[in-house]
């Protein structure tokens, strides 16, 4: 997952919190990861939610690793 968003310029979006590890602990290559921790939200309030980050916070992203919680949007460098 990591080589094909990085390859492609993307910012990853995942639920998987292990990609945290990864990025930081591996120094694995990328463009930013998204980890958002919604759980006991319908799809809809999620998407709401995910969209406004993306929205308000787009060019802080990249080449950031972003926790997003229901009420709380944490961002932090990537030093890779």
């Amino acid at each position: 997952m990591f080589w094909i968003a990085y390859k492609k310029n993307r910012v990853l979006l995942t639920v998987d919190k292990d990609f945290g590890e990864l990025a930081f602990r591996t120094k694995k290559r990328s463009r930013g990861i998204v980890l958002y921790r919604l759980a006991g939200l319908s799809n809809q309030e999620k998407s709401i939610i995910l969209l406004k980050v993306f929205d308000e916070r787009n060019g802080e992203l990249a080449n950031n690793f972003t926790v997003v919680t229901k009420n709380q949007v944490r961002i932090k460098k990537l030093t890779i």
